[in-house]
């Protein structure tokens, strides 16, 4: 966007937020309904400046608060869905993400010197043209690192790590959506195993009663689980190759029927504990009416790999097993 096309003002306990209607600077104008800031509609519009107006408590519109030793840090999301054009199925204009923030000085006492907030023009990057990077990563036992070595024996625990990097962008969180192990690197090759299915499913464990699962949230950006060794039945190689498709949506958008990170131990439960998001474990899960798409759809989808990860039996010896 180019500056000033949005204007923050932060007041005491309230944020104020302009936005022009040429928002891409294009002469294409947007219409108000297209328009939320973390859920929250427009309040007021100015016709004669053309400019859109959001006025709102700090603590409202799914704001997230990060807190560091200096300051308050209040994000919001402000979220562009593109409408069609008037008569017809299609839209010229894309759709966008701006992080909005608000920062306060921790210790800044507000009753003997009041703020005295300016308008600025807040200029941001457009966060859906960005490229995320996703991965997955091996991590030693106590998950402080990524693990060295790639080579496992069966009844060992795989740790895996998915992560998603943010940069600049306004706070995400991250999902894994389904998994796929080969014994090359190629998703269709054959055999192949499904161990994470139906948008976030792990089945491994309901498959085949192992212990695999996924562990309870640390961080938005990262979600961890644990997957027990495996080795493909007459396999030609001990080596696994694993492909994961991952999920990154808002930070402050609730978990849902395809968002969600299920493990199974007598029955489906959510590691965020959402445990109603994985009642369509068994069959198929699906848009869930409104709450399906959080803040429009604003979600980023990736591929990300690992492998050769290397699977061996304990050799037996005279004494027993290794």
């Amino acid at each position: 966007f180019q500056a000033g096309v949005v204007a923050v003002q932060c007041g005491e306990n309230r944020v104020l937020v302009e936005v022009k209607k040429d928002l891409f600077s294009n002469g294409q104008l947007i219409q108000p309904s297209g328009l939320s800031m973390g859920g929250c509609p427009v309040v007021g519009e100015d016709s004669a400046s053309r400019v859109l107006i959001f006025e709102y408590e700090l603590q409202d519109c799914n704001s997230v608060l990060m807190m560091s030793e200096d300051e308050l840090v209040y994000t919001f999301a402000l979220t562009y869905t593109p409408e069609a054009l008037a008569g017809t199925p299609i839209t010229r204009t894309n759709g966008a993400v701006v992080g909005v923030q608000c920062h306060y000085q921790r210790f800044y006492n507000v009753n003997s010197n009041a703020l005295r907030p300016a308008w600025v023009p807040y200029s941001s990057t457009e966060v859906g043209e960005e490229v995320l990077l996703f991965s997955l990563t091996l991590m030693m036992d106590d998950w402080s690192h990524q693990r060295p070595s790639n080579l496992y024996f069966l009844g060992d625990v795989i740790n895996i790590e998915a992560s998603v990097k943010v940069y600049n962008h306004v706070p995400l969180r991250v999902f894994v959506d389904r998994c796929v192990a080969t014994q090359v690197p190629d998703v269709n090759a054959v055999p192949r195993y499904f161990f994470i299915e139906n948008h976030g499913c792990l089945v491994d464990a309901k498959a085949t009663a192992s212990s695999s699962h996924f562990m309870p949230r640390s961080q938005e950006d990262k979600i961890r689980f644990q997957l027990e060794a495996f080795m493909f039945q007459g396999g030609y190689s001990p080596s696994i190759y694993i492909t994961c498709i991952v999920k990154a949506t808002l930070a402050s958008a609730p978990s849902d029927a395809l968002h969600k990170s299920c493990s199974f131990a007598n029955g489906w439960l959510a590691a965020d504990g959402n445990h109603q998001a994985c009642g369509c474990c068994d069959s198929t899960c699906g848009p869930d009416g409104r709450n399906a798409d959080p803040f429009g759809g604003v979600q980023w989808e990736g591929k990300a790999s690992l492998g050769p990860v290397m699977v061996q039996e304990r050799q037996k010896t005279l004494a027993g097993f290794q």
